[in-house]
């Protein structure tokens, strides 16, 4: 059996709004946009996507699952991502190897250190 790893989907009170800042901030492109669901990928023929989907009540604790990103330039990253509406947040994180923000309806993801490699 093979198994293709399709997408990611996010709840969301604005989902089209949401997904024009992910895909700002990821530098991808809005592939559909209905009003039961937005995706946007990297390209429309590349997967995984990332799906935002409608729903009424406002996100109420830590997510569950979450976004590492890896910038070559961890804070001018940050800076770029604040200047567009993300804000830091304390999940408890105790590592120096990432900053942890929220998007503007409160999703956490990371933002990691460059490798060393």
């Amino acid at each position: 059996m093979t198994v293709v790893w399709a997408s990611l989907t996010i709840d969301a009170r604005d989902p089209a709004r949401l997904a024009r800042w992910w895909a700002e901030a990821l530098g991808y492109q809005v592939i559909t946009e209905q009003p039961d669901e937005v995706e946007i990928r990297q390209s429309v023929d590349r997967l995984p996507g990332i799906v935002f989907v409608p729903v009424t009540g406002a996100k109420e604790s830590k997510n569950r699952l979450h976004l590492d990103l890896r910038p070559a330039d961890r804070e001018a990253e940050v800076e770029r991502l604040v200047d567009m509406g993300a804000r830091h947040v304390d999940v408890g994180q105790d590592g120096t190897d990432w900053t942890v923000l929220a998007d503007p309806e409160g999703n956490e993801f990371c933002i990691l250190a460059p490798r060393d490699d």
